[in-house]
């Protein structure tokens, strides 16, 4: 994997994004890697992963240009089935995902960063979908997560003016959890990455599920998913253990994801 790297700490993953060269773009080749990154985490260690960018001026830029300018139709749509099949396997992993945006979150890149759970994002970030100035639609998911994230009307605003949007804009639309400092911003994520990795990992993984599957139900049907999820941490070690140690009054848990 030439164009992402991959690292773990404890039960925490990080993927970079590493072609700062180009901005880190996404193109056909970094796509694979992205996707070899994400088959290759295992998800018995890992409780969390954080996704991000190499350098300090782009999270992922958005996709290559030059790459796309010559797709024909067919290609086009198979170039968007690519990456959206990749964004749509991350949303639906098991753990949770943190995208820690540093600098341009611009197309694809603020594609990609939607496909996670939430966002952390530096002081000097930029979010944005430019592709009606280029021709063409958002083509991984841009017109279908930033709609649901932000409310349809300042999605529109947005795609349909092509208009860039700054961390703190971003953070008052809702489009990010939190805006800190570069220099805080993976140090940030790893705190936070790591409060998620200290409880019980049934529990997060289904109240994930909860949360996404929930949302396209109507309420009844959610409450009925919600109520399945929740019996379903029962009888577990991990229910045993956090309902133990409250009892005991002992701060110490062996989570176990059993």
């Amino acid at each position: 994997m030439s164009f992402v790297l991959y690292e773990q700490d404890g039960a925490v993953g990080v993927v970079t994004i590493n072609k700062p060269q180009s901005l880190n773009a996404l193109d056909s080749a970094v796509l694979d890697d992205l996707k070899a990154a994400i088959d290759g985490v295992d998800l018995d260690a890992v409780r969390c992963l954080i996704i991000t960018g190499a350098g300090e001026k782009s999270f992922v830029a958005g996709a290559d240009i030059s790459e796309m300018s010559g797709l024909t139709k067919a290609e086009g749509e198979a170039f968007g089935k690519k990456g959206n099949d990749i964004f749509r396997q991350i949303e639906t992993l098991p753990i949770p995902v943190i995208a820690a945006v540093n600098g341009f979150a611009l197309g694809g890149g603020c594609e990609l960063s939607m496909s996670c759970d939430f966002r952390i994002c530096s002081d000097n970030a930029v979010f944005g979908q430019p592709e009606v100035g280029l021709g063409i639609t958002p083509g991984f998911g841009g017109t279908q997560r930033l709609a649901r994230l932000v409310g349809p009307g300042m999605a529109k605003q947005m795609i349909f003016g092509a208009r860039n949007i700054k961390a703190d804009e971003a953070y008052r639309i809702g489009l990010v959890n939190q805006v800190v400092p570069q220099e805080e911003l993976m140090a940030t994520a790893k705190k936070i990455a790591g409060g998620i990795t200290m409880n019980a990992p049934i529990a997060v993984r289904n109240c994930k599920k909860a949360i996404n599957d929930g949302l396209d139900l109507d309420m009844d049907k959610a409450i009925e998913l919600e109520e399945k999820l929740f019996g379903d941490c029962f009888e577990t070690h991990d229910q045993k253990e956090g309902m133990g140690a409250f009892l005991e009054k002992r701060k110490e848990k062996n989570f176990t994801n059993n």
